[in-house]
Parts: C-alpha cells; sequence; structure tokens
C-alpha cells in the first residue's frame, strides 16, 4: 500500500491572531449554528487528547450530558514532545498524560466516554493516511458522527488525522465534522485560505462552556509546561489558548 502524508511548511509560530481581533469579527457570532441535539453517538478524533478537549470540548460536554455514546480516539499520547533532558522518564510522561485526559473528561462530565489509544508515534510524517484511516474506520464503525480535526489546520499531525477521518467517515457512512484549533493562530479575519462557507457554530450552554473553561485549565494546569512543538518552533501560548474561552465552537460540514 502506497504510504501518503501531508506535506507542507509548517506556517505555525510566535503569537498569531488575537482572540480580541477575532471576537472584533462580526461574522464569527453570524455563522449558521449547527445543533447537536438527536446524535445518539459520535467518534471525537484527536491527534494527541488534549486538542479535542481545546477544540471540541464544549461539543463534548453537551453530547455526553445527551446521554450520547461517545468514543474519543487519541492517536498519539505526545511521546515525540518527550525530549532529552526531561525529569519524567517517557513512559511516565505517556501515563502522566493519559490520567490527565481521564481527569479533564471527568471535568467536562464526559466520564463514561470510552477512550481508545492508537499509541502511534508523535511527529511530522510518522503516519501515512492511508494507514490511520484503516485504524480509523474501524474506530468508527457503528458510529452516527466523526468529529476529528480540520484537514486545513495547517499542523502535520491534524492534517493528517483530518484527512484519514474524511476517508473513515466516507467508509463507513458517518457524518463528518471538522473542528480547527490551529486556525485561530496562522489566520485572521475573512482570510480567504479558509472555508467560511462549510464553517456553523455550536452554541455551548452556560453549563458546557464552564465544563470546558475548567477542562483547559486543567489540562494547562496539568501538563505544564503547556508544549506544543512542531520542528521546535512551535507553543502552546495564552495568546492561542484564549481562543478556547468563547461562547460557541466552529466546526466545518
Amino acid at each position: 500500500m502506497i504510504r501518503r502524508t501531508v506535506e507542507r511548511p509548517h506556517p505555525i509560530g510566535g503569537l498569531g491572531t488575537s482572540e480580541a481581533a477575532w471576537r472584533a469579527w462580526p461574522a464569527l457570532r453570524e455563522f449558521p449554528a449547527l445543533h447537536l441535539t438527536g446524535t445518539q453517538s459520535a467518534v471525537v478524533i484527536a491527534p494527541y487528547p488534549d486538542d479535542a478537549v481545546f477544540g471540541f470540548g464544549g461539543g463534548m460536554a453537551i453530547l455526553a450530558d445527551a446521554g450520547a455514546r461517545l468514543r474519543l480516539v487519541a492517536i498519539s499520547e505526545g511521546e515525540a514532545r518527550v525530549g532529552p533532558g526531561r525529569a519524567v522518564p517517557p513512559a511516565e510522561e505517556t501515563r502522566n498524560r493519559h490520567a490527565a485526559t481521564l481527569q479533564a473528561l471527568e471535568v467536562l462530565g464526559a466520564s463514561d466516554v470510552e477512550t481508545v489509544r492508537l499509541e502511534q508515534r508523535a511527529g511530522p510524517g510518522a503516519y501515512g493516511v492511508d494507514e490511520l484511516a484503516a485504524r480509523l474506520t474501524e474506530a468508527c464503525a457503528d458510529f452516527q458522527v466523526c468529529i476529528a480535526p480540520w484537514e486545513g489546520d495547517r499542523h502535520p499531525e491534524h492534517e493528517t488525522a483530518g484527512a484519514a477521518a474524511r476517508l473513515a467517515a466516507e467508509r463507513t457512512g458517518a457524518a463528518l465534522l471538522s473542528y480547527p484549533v490551529w486556525l485561530w493562530n496562522w489566520a485572521v479575519p475573512e482570510d480567504p485560505r479558509v472555508p467560511w462557507r462549510a464553517a456553523h457554530r455550536i452554541v455551548l450552554p452556560e453549563e458546557a462552556r464552564g465544563a470546558k473553561a475548567a477542562a483547559v485549565a486543567f489540562l494547562l494546569h496539568r501538563l505544564h509546561p503547556p508544549v506544543r512543538h512542531v520542528r521546535r518552533e512551535v507553543v502552546l501560548t495564552s495568546t492561542m489558548t484564549a481562543h478556547f474561552a468563547r461562547e460557541s465552537e466552529l466546526v466545518f460540514v
């Protein structure tokens, strides 16, 4: 089988676009609303477990509160982010991250979520689209909705996960919702590189919004320092995490 990987120059770096700039853009509050009512089962796919909380934590809280069957597929626990000189051995770091994920899900009110750990090696090009799609097709079988990173997020692992999830959704007949994470860093309002016509808002009730805020804060504290390295030039800054405190989450359909 031919291994295909997503290869693009990595544009993420620096402080990025501020949350104030995004909030000043009226269209961000005018995208069509997407209601999760009636969703009985959903698979949430994440390159790293915390990505699911950052990009779709409010949606997970809503679905869990409604009693939907939920599965979280973590492609990697982030082993590649454990470098030389760290006081914690890689195996222990992996256990710590997994434990933090379970606790964050509990904060979201989603402690009954089934977690699947693919334990793929982290890092750009570590896995191919076809290889990953085969694993995700199995994970998405018999689920109504597949929720995955946006294929255009410009983060290598996110793009690969998004492309593989699209294939898995096509093979299983699941509806695909794509959540961005790094878009808020590299893009700007009205950015022509973003398919805004496909964007929808998931409006978060106060309880879901509060649960997500608490889960994000917990992960940032538990996984301190909050590192997100790609080619050793990208970190998850406070400017970036401010994007995850909104009244709604955006998905592409």
